[in-house]
């Protein structure tokens, strides 16, 4: 095994020489690898966000290496490219869908190398991808992470003009903090992630899915909650051990929800959800009953024995789901529109 893994390190050190060669738009968006000198029991792929960059799952995917596990978050096609990118010269971001599924289909056999079990997250249109695979091969994914999924817009009039205009379109932050991926794309390239929104809608009602936890926020302006949790409640008809959770608008988490880099001072409770989903083996109607536990102040001791949760895990998750956090009446994982 240890053969293997120092052929994948060099595999991996090849992406890197590869992305030096075509030239990055920053370096924050070359792909992050953190890999132990060894196979370990989990191995996680994250998908970063559209005209993102891997900078966006940096501070979990460390949380998850410093807990034992490989982490790879690879950039994907097109994105993070130098260049002058404008309305003239938009960014050279695919417009198949097919060539990110089959970029998704290429990591996940890396990553089955680097780990017993595989699970695989993503943000956005990276989340819409994660689910995508989940749905598609079930037993090949431990658990899927979703963290805001696009599976729609927040305003049904964008998914109109996002299927219809050719346009250009630049973000309205497209300065702010934190951001290293492109300012703006022509709508093509994002269609394809609404038509796969729209396709994973669809397949959730007929297919078994890996355990999935969904992360949105009622401060996200930028995709539909509401399909968010039909998704969610389709999932959960067959496959138990699904959780949901959703940042209440007081803490004004938004879109960008995986860094205090971007748009979220709180980045540590969305490390503690999935460390806690990753770690635990729960069904919704045991975390449903460990919030109620919570709630009612009972110990977070005697809930890790009752549930035989990492103690650590439910401390955390313990002081998320208090009126501190905006978790008042345990609306935070209430699924309803």
């Amino acid at each position: 095994m240890t053969v293997s893994i120092q052929k994948i390190t060099e595999s991996l050190e090849q992406v890197h020489k590869s992305e030096s060669a075509f030239g990055l738009k920053n370096e924050a968006c070359r792909s992050k690898f953190f890999v132990h000198p060894h196979s370990t029991s989990k191995v996680c792929l994250f998908l970063h966000g559209f005209t993102a960059g891997p900078y966006q799952f940096e501070p979990l995917g460390k949380a998850l290496f410093d807990a034992g596990y490989n982490v790879l978050v690879p950039l994907q096609p097109g994105h993070g490219r130098s260049g002058d990118w404008n309305r003239q010269n938009p960014p050279p971001l695919p417009t198949d869908i097919q060539t990110y599924q089959q970029f998704v289909l290429e990591w996940l056999q890396i990553a089955k190398m680097l780990g017993q079990q595989v699970v695989v997250g993503g943000l956005s249109t990276g989340g819409t991808l994660a689910a995508w695979l989940a749905l598609e091969h079930p037993q090949e994914i431990e658990r899927a992470l979703l963290f805001a999924p696009y599976l729609g817009s927040h305003h049904s009039l964008f998914d109109r003009l996002i299927k219809t205009l050719p346009i250009y379109f630049e973000w309205f932050n497209k300065d702010a903090p934190g951001n290293f991926g492109y300012k703006g794309f022509r709508l093509p390239a994002l269609r394809i992630f609404l038509e796969l929104g729209e396709q994973v809608l669809k397949q959730a009602q007929k297919s078994v899915s890996a355990p999935s936890l969904i992360v949105c926020s009622e401060s996200d302006r930028a995709v539909s909650r509401s399909k968010q949790q039909e998704f969610f409640k389709m999932v959960l008809k067959q496959q138990p051990k699904s959780w949901y959770y959703c940042f209440d608008d007081s803490l004004n988490i938004e879109h960008r929800m995986m860094t205090k880099l971007e748009d979220n001072d709180y980045e540590e409770l969305v490390i503690t959800l999935a460390k806690a989903f990753v770690d635990s083996d729960l069904t919704w109607a045991q975390f449903q009953q460990m919030a109620r536990w919570i709630a009612q102040g009972e110990a977070y001791d005697q809930i890790q024995r009752q549930l035989n949760l990492d103690g650590q895990a439910s401390q955390q998750l313990s002081a998320m789901m208090t009126q501190r956090f905006g978790c008042d009446h345990l609306k935070c994982i209430n699924p309803s529109k």
